[in-house]
């Protein structure tokens, strides 16, 4: 079932009460996203990264979420350690605890989380975790929910 809000306006000297419902993320949420497997060459990966202008990427086994690997990942698992990445792989590097969403949450809920857990991308999976794409602050800003983003985003920043 949906989270609702009630809205009490003045239309034509009446009071009225309105029930919307929230959005959920797969309402604003990129879909498809772009991956890397585990498998695939970490230099691939960081040029897709650059090319995108994306600080992170999931990595997936078909269609399930495994691991995220970071730009930071890259230099703190990767350059710090070892000067030769050619023969390292996305799943060398990659975190697999990754935080991410369902495309069933409420965004005013996720932005709240994101804000909280110091993030501005999610990974998005449905109920049987299956990836089904990424939802940024920007995303959610769609939502109408802006205060909340804007609060997540202080967060962040701070």
């Amino acid at each position: 079932m949906l989270a609702g809000r009630t809205f009490i306006y003045h239309a034509g000297g009446q009071l009225q009460t309105e029930v919307r419902p929230s959005m959920q993320v797969k309402d604003v949420m990129t879909s498809p996203c772009i991956t890397c497997t585990q498998d695939q060459p970490l230099q691939r990966a960081a040029q897709m990264m650059a090319k995108l202008d994306y600080g992170s990427i999931p990595i997936d086994d078909g269609d399930r979420l495994v691991g995220m690997l970071t730009d930071r990942d890259i230099v703190t698992r990767g350059l710090a350690a070892s000067p030769d990445l050619s023969r390292l792989k996305a799943g060398d590097l990659m975190s697999d605890k990754v935080l991410y969403c369902r495309e069933d949450d409420d965004c005013t809920t996720v932005a709240r989380n994101m804000g909280e857990m110091q993030v501005r991308r999610l990974p998005v999976v449905d109920a049987d975790k299956r990836l089904k794409g990424m939802v940024s602050l920007g995303d959610l800003t769609q939502a109408k929910a802006p205060q909340m983003t804007g609060e997540a985003l202080d967060e962040i920043v701070d």
